[in-house]
C-alpha cells in the first residue's frame, strides 16, 4: 500500500507512529461524517431490522430449507447490509477525491495512505455494527444456532474478513468513478450478489444454467461456510474458497486502489 501516498518532501510524514495518528485522525473523520448523514444513518439501522422481518416473515413460511428459515437465512441478510453499507463507502471516498481533501493533505505532508485506510476502517466498524444488529433483531425472532464459543469466533473472524475485502473493493471502485452518482451505481453489484446465490434459497431449486455460478460465487462460499459454523460449528469445504475469496478481493483491490490514486493525484 506504499504507493498509495502522496508526494511528501519531509522524511517525517513516513514514520510509523505519524502515520497511525493520520490514519487514526481519518478514521475519526470518516466516522463523523456518517453521524452527519442522518438519512444514511437513518436506512443503516433499519435496513437489517427490515430485511430480517421481511424475508422470516413474508417469504419464510413459503420456503422450504430444511431448517428454520430464520436460521438458514441470517447469513444471507448478513451480506445484503454488508454490500448496501459499502456502497456508502465508495460514495465518500469518490466525494473526498472530487473535493478538496487531497489539497489539505499535501499542506500538511501527511500520506495518501491515510485517506483510503482511514474509509476502510470506518467501513468496517460500521458494517460490524450493521452485523451486530441483524445478530440481535434475529435472536429476537426465533435464531438459535448451536455452536460453540470456538465456531463463533470463527465466524466472526470469516466475516470481518469478508467486510474488510469488500471495503476495499468499494474503496477502489470510490477512485475508479468519477463521481459520486457514479460510484453508488457500480457498489450496486455488490449488493446483488447475495441475490444469486445461497442466501435466501437453496441452489438446487434455482435454473440448471444458473446453478454453477451462484455455487461457486464469494455470496456462496463466505454463506456456506457461516451457515456451517453457526448451524453445524464447522464450515467444512467452504472455509478455504470462503477465506480464498476474501483474501483474493483485498488483494486485487489494494492493487487497484493504489493504481488509482497514483493516477488521480499526480
Amino acid at each position: 500500500m506504499s504507493d498509495l501516498a502522496l508526494p511528501a518532501p519531509r522524511a517525517t510524514a513516513s514514520r510509523p507512529a505519524a502515520g497511525l495518528t493520520a490514519v487514526a485522525t481519518m478514521v475519526t473523520r470518516c466516522l463523523r461524517l456518517g453521524l452527519r448523514n442522518v438519512d444514511g444513518l437513518i436506512t443503516a439501522l433499519a435496513l437489517p431490522v427490515m430485511l430480517m422481518l421481511i424475508f422470516v416473515y413474508l417469504f419464510g413460511g413459503a420456503l422450504h430449507t430444511g431448517t428454520s428459515y430464520v436460521n438458514y437465512v441470517v447469513p444471507g441478510v448478513l451480506l445484503v447490509c454488508l454490500g448496501f453499507g459499502t456502497g456508502t463507502t465508495a460514495v465518500t471516498v469518490s466525494q473526498d477525491m472530487n473535493g478538496s481533501i487531497i489539497d489539505r493533505l499535501r499542506s500538511m505532508n501527511t500520506p495518501g495512505t491515510s485517506l483510503i485506510t482511514g474509509h476502510v476502517v470506518a467501513s468496517t466498524l460500521r458494517n460490524l455494527l450493521s452485523t451486530a444488529l441483524v445478530f440481535g433483531v434475529a435472536f429476537a425472532i426465533g435464531f438459535r444456532p448451536s455452536a460453540g464459543a470456538l465456531a463463533w469466533l470463527a465466524a466472526i473472524g470469516l466475516l470481518a474478513l469478508f467486510i474488510v475485502a469488500l471495503s476495499w473493493l468499494a474503496a477502489a471502485i470510490g477512485l475508479l468513478a468519477r463521481s459520486a452518482e457514479a460510484a453508488g451505481g457500480m457498489t450496486f453489484l455488490i449488493a446483488f450478489l447475495p441475490y444469486p446465490s445461497s442466501a435466501f434459497v437453496p441452489v438446487s431449486t434455482m435454473p440448471g444454467w444458473l446453478q454453477g455460478f451462484a455455487a461457486h460465487q464469494p455470496a456462496s462460499e463466505v454463506i456456506a461456510a457461516l451457515r456451517g459454523l453457526l448451524l453445524h460449528g464447522s464450515a467444512g469445504s467452504a472455509a478455504v474458497p470462503a477465506v480464498a475469496w476474501s483474501l483474493g478481493i483485498i488483494a486485487v483491490s489494494v492493487a487497484g486502489a493504489s493504481a488509482a490514486f497514483r493516477l488521480r493525484t499526480r
